[in-house]
């Protein structure tokens, strides 16, 4: 086992100093306020003390495993999105507990949530009751749905935005299985979780320039497609479409790792220049080198699967070590192809440091990766285990010079 890195002791990153009132669960949001978190900023997670079987809290507390004697509560997946963050719990349907969080916001910067926009309306914490306490308030909404089309307030889950985005036909363009299928990673989550982190902090910015608050509307929905159609929207970007949906060098069956003697490497000479050394180095001799249909990027767009069919060919002649021998020298784009089981030993992994060790005083030893960001001046770090829950809601309550009434968290 690797040994136990300490914990910082401060916050070092950009957003230090800046408060957050974290009422987001799951993965999407909570994956985006933890990226808030290493770089600096003081989330307090509001959890409700019940509403789900397994306890209370967010459930990715009960999601997965955990050993033997470490508390139910922290689950691989809740321990991997929600470092560095402080957790309350408080039942908002007690008038008691709103009044608390109330009190709360008067002293943050952000207010960021999943909760279905809806609820917070009942509960008296829409974006006007917010900004009536706090003028200046980032009130982040991470939304399914934009708030201003047929779905507004539908459920939304990883796997329905796959699905609702066009995510799921992607496969099928590249396979000829029309089955649609959903991507083995919660991608709507974590692009959404992207694009709320990214959103807090430019409404910060422009509150430093201007001094105003803002409502901002985060919706899964519109942020996975739009994501997806980066590449994808291709020739239908313009009016009338000039050729098909999906790129067609990305949606190619050929598109893969490519097998080699002894495994499997990603490879893509890119230039005219590294295609002809590649066409050496593999050994395909003048005929293919001066193939019409290779001879520039354009031609060998239109004739891809030609070109990866020769290049799968060729990757058989050599084993994993011998293509990275001859082609890194030469700059052209390759690498091994790892399993989820090759990451840890990664020499690259392992030379930065991506995989950090730490040792919950609860839970025991257990894994981070380290925030993979850089910042020269205003590091990100990792100061905080996850939070049992409600671990620090006397600490935040006592910061606002309150105290937890008998029965408030239940």
């Amino acid at each position: 086992m690797a040994k136990s890195k300490e914990l910082a002791d401060k916050a070092t990153g950009p957003l230090s100093g800046i408060r957050i009132l974290d009422l987001t669960s799951v993965v999407n949001g909570a994956y985006g306020t933890q990226i808030l978190a290493d770089q600096g900023a003081d989330v307090i997670k509001l959890e409700d003390p019940g509403g789900n079987r397994g306890g209370g809290g967010d459930i990715m507390r009960w999601a997965g495993h955990v050993p033997e004697g470490a508390p139910r509560d922290m689950g691989p997946v809740f321990l991997t999105i929600n470092r560095n963050k402080r957790s309350m719990v408080l039942d908002l349907k007690k008038e008691s507990c709103r009044k608390l969080v109330r009190k709360l916001i008067a002293s943050c910067d952000v207010f960021a949530s999943s909760v279905r926009y809806e609820g917070l309306k009942r509960l008296g914490f829409a974006y006007e009751d917010v900004a009536a306490i706090k003028p200046d308030i980032i009130y982040a909404h991470a939304a399914g749905y934009g708030s201003d089309g047929p779905y507004a307030g539908e459920p939304a889950y990883d796997d329905l935005i796959q699905s609702a985005s066009g995510l799921a036909d992607v496969l099928p363009r590249t396979d000829g299985d029309p089955t649609p299928r959903i991507l083995p990673t919660l991608v709507a989550d974590k692009v959404s979780g992207l694009f709320l982190a990214q959103a807090v902090t430019a409404a910060l910015l422009h509150k430093a320039r201007t001094g105003e608050g803002q409502f901002v509307e985060v919706p899964m929905f519109e942020c996975l497609t739009s994501f997806l159609l980066v590449e994808h929207l291709f020739g239908h970007t313009f009016e009338p479409p000039v050729g098909q949906l999906g790129y067609s060098r990305v949606v190619n069956p050929n598109r893969r790792p490519f097998k080699t003697k002894d495994g499997y490497i990603g490879l893509l000479p890119y230039t005219d220049k590294q295609w002809d050394q590649f066409f050496e180095v593999a050994g395909f001799g003048e005929t293919v080198a001066k193939d019409p249909r290779f001879s520039d990027y354009f031609t060998r767009a239109k004739h891809i699967s030609e070109l990866y069919g020769l290049v799968g060919e060729a990757a058989l002649t050599k084993t994993t070590q011998e293509w990275l021998d001859v082609l890194k020298p030469l700059s052209i784009p390759v690498v091994k192809t790892n399993r989820l089981d090759d990451l840890e030993t990664d020499p690259h992994l392992a030379a930065v440091g991506l995989f950090e060790c730490y040792l919950h005083p609860e839970v025991g030893a257990y894994k981070q990766l380290r925030p993979p960001v850089k910042f020269s001046k205003s590091p990100a770090n990792i100061r905080l285990h996850p939070p049992r829950l409600g671990q620090h809601t006397d600490e935040v309550l006592a910061e606002i010079g309150e105290a937890i009434g008998e029965g408030d968290e239940a």
